[in-house]
C-alpha cells in the first residue's frame, strides 16, 4: 500500500516537495476513529513512546521511594536539549538513586539545544552521555533497576529485567504481541519496538484516560502526564515543538516526538490517542500533520498553536517564499472524527 501525500511544500506558485505518511486516531475504548494511509504496518516507535517506557519507574514504586519530583519524572519521559537545567535534573535523578552519570549507557551526543552545544564548543569540551537527549530516560531505567535490586550494568540490553518490563508495558498498552522480528536498537542503545500506528494510538488513548488499566498503572500514567504538563521545558527544551505545544495546550494535549517522523499524542478530555509516521522521516512534515490533527480535534487550540508552529516558509532574510500545506484528504479525514 502506498501511503497518500499528507504534506506539500510550495515555492512561489509551484509545489516543490511533498511527504507521504499515515495517521491513526484511536478512541478511548481502543476503536480506530480516523485513519489515513497504512496504520497496520509496524513502525519503530523511537522516542515518541518515552512516557510509556517510564511507566515501570512509577508503577513499581521506585519514583516514590527515591522521592523523584516533577522535573525528574518529566526528564524520564524526555528528549531533552542538553541545556544546563536538563543536566542538573538528570544528575539529581541519578544521585537520588545512588548513582552518577558514569552509569549511563546511552552514548555521548552533542546537545540538541544550539546554545548548549555552542557552550561546549566554547569551553573546548566534548559531549558526554549526560548530554544525550535520552539521558533522563536512561536515568529512570537505572532507578528502576536499583529499586528492584537488579544489576545496573547492562540495563540497556534486551534481556535485562528493566527492558523486559518495558516491553510488557508496551504490549499491554498497545494491545499487541511483541515478536522478535519487531525489535531494533535505538540511537541511545536501548531496544526499540515496532508497533502499528493503531496500536500506538491505542496506547496513548489509554495513557491519557487510564481506560481499562489497573489502579497502579492508571496512577503511573496520571503522574507522568501531570509531570510533563507541569514541566514541559524538561520534556524537550527551548524552542522545541513538544515543549511549546504542551505549554500552550496543557492539559488538553500531551505530545511527544520520535525520530524518523514518528509522533504520538493523547487528548485526555476527549480520550483520543494520535499516532503518525512520515514515510521519509521528515520532522517538518510530522509537525505539520500533528498541528493539523490538534487543530481539527481541538478546534479551540488554533489560536494557541500560532506561536508554536508557522505554515509560512521564509528565506534567510525573512522574506516569504512559500507554504507548508497539509492535504485535503487528511483534513477531511480529521473532520470526520466525532
Amino acid at each position: 500500500m502506498t501511503n497518500p501525500i499528507l504534506v506539500t511544500l510550495t515555492r512561489g506558485a509551484l509545489d516543490e516537495s511533498f511527504h507521504r505518511g499515515a495517521l491513526a486516531v484511536v478512541g478511548p475504548g481502543g476503536e480506530v476513529v480516523c485513519n489515513i494511509g497504512n496504520i497496520s504496518k509496524p513502525h519503530f516507535t523511537r522516542s515518541a513512546i518515552k512516557a510509556l517506557q517510564a511507566i515501570p519507574l512509577v508503577e513499581s514504586g521506585a519514583a516514590a521511594a527515591f522521592g523523584l519530583n516533577g522535573r525528574e519524572l518529566a526528564l524520564a519521559c524526555a528528549s531533552h536539549g542538553g541545556e544546563p537545567e536538563h543536566l542538573v535534573g538528570v544528575r539529581s535523578l541519578l544521585a537520588k538513586c545512588g548513582l552518577d552519570e558514569g552509569a549511563l549507557a546511552c552514548g555521548a551526543q552533542w546537545p540538541l539545544g544550539l546554545e548548549a552545544a555552542r557552550a561546549l564548543v566554547a569551553a573546548g569540551e566534548q559531549p558526554r552521555p549526560i548530554h544525550n537527549n535520552c539521558s533522563g530516560k536512561h536515568a529512570g531505567m537505572l532507578g528502576l533497576a536499583v529499586h528492584r535490586g537488579e544489576e545496573t550494568s547492562g540495563y540497556e540490553q534486551l534481556d535485562h529485567p528493566v527492558q523486559k518490563s518495558i516491553a510488557e508495558v508496551l504490549a499491554d498498552m498497545g494491545g499487541v504481541e511483541l515478536t522478535p522480528d519487531l525489535i531494533g536498537i535505538d540511537g541511545c542503545s536501548v531496544p526499540t519496538w515496532a508497533l502499528p500506528l493503531e496500536a500506538m494510538g491505542r496506547a496513548f488513548a489509554r495513557f491519557g484516560t487510564g481506560h481499562d488499566l489497573a489502579g497502579p498503572r492508571r496512577a503511573a500514567c496520571r503522574d507522568l502526564m501531570a509531570a510533563c504538563f507541569a514541566e514541559p521545558f524538561y520534556v524537550a527544551g527551548t524552542g522545541r515543538f513538544c515543549a511549546g505545544v504542551m505549554s500552550k495546550l496543557q492539559p488538553r494535549a500531551f505530545v511527544k516526538a520520535g525520530a524518523e517522523g514518528v509522533y504520538c499524542a493523547c487528548l485526555p478530555e476527549s480520550g483520543l490517542g494520535v499516532a503518525l509516521k512520515i514515510d521519509d522521516g521528515a520532522k517538518r512534515a510530522a509537525e505539520a500533520v500533528m498541528v493539523a490533527a490538534l487543530e481539527a480535534l481541538l478546534p479551540a487550540s488554533r489560536k494557541d498553536l500560532g506561536g508554536v508552529w508557522d505554515a509560512r516558509l521564509t528565506n534567510w532574510r525573512g522574506a516569504s517564499t512559500g507554504q507548508t500545506r497539509v492535504s485535503a484528504e487528511l483534513q477531511d479525514a480529521l473532520k470526520a472524527v466525532r
